[in-house]
């Protein structure tokens, strides 16, 4: 059990340099094209929030400034969550190798993240445009890469 549980945290740790690698990736496109932050992590916030009956406290901007702590929150337990479960499937010996795990952790990031926003009706990956995936999928796959090494690394210390 103790095994599990250290690759859980060692998991998460990837998980959170990789997170930091999406972020950093992100904001380097926005400066790059010019383009303004996504909504949909608020959107999604706001949507959770209708659909489970739990209101986010407050009014006016202090209220708005929840949400959109709320929305980077949930990309951040998504980067990390991803990490952890990779980590205790590697402490329960799945050890596939550092490009495999690397587009495993893009395509849990990817699910973890639009799966929710997609299912709560927030956005349609079906009427994307190719800029739209690439935007997307470079960010999530940045993450996937950095996650698989350092999960590599810690796992070879």
């Amino acid at each position: 059990m103790r095994g599990l549980l250290a690759g859980m945290l060692l998991g998460a740790a990837a998980g959170a340099a990789g997170t930091t690698m999406l972020n950093t990736v992100t904001y380097l496109d926005m400066v790059a094209r010019a383009r303004p932050a996504s909504t949909t992590p608020e959107d999604t916030v706001e949507a959770l929030s209708k659909k489970t009956h739990i209101s986010v406290p407050g009014q006016g901007e202090d209220r708005t400034n929840r949400v959109a702590g709320l929305g980077s929150l949930t990309g951040i337990a998504a980067g990390v969550g991803t990490g952890a479960l990779l980590g205790l499937a590697r402490a329960a010996g799945y050890r596939p190798g550092t490009v495999v795990t690397g587009l495993v952790a893009t395509l849990g990031a990817l699910l973890g993240t639009n799966g929710p926003m997609t299912v709560l009706g927030v956005t349609d990956p079906r009427t994307w445009a190719a800029k739209d995936w690439v935007a997307d999928v470079i960010p999530h796959l940045a993450y996937g890469v950095l996650t698989a090494v350092v999960l590599n690394d810690l796992d070879h210390g």
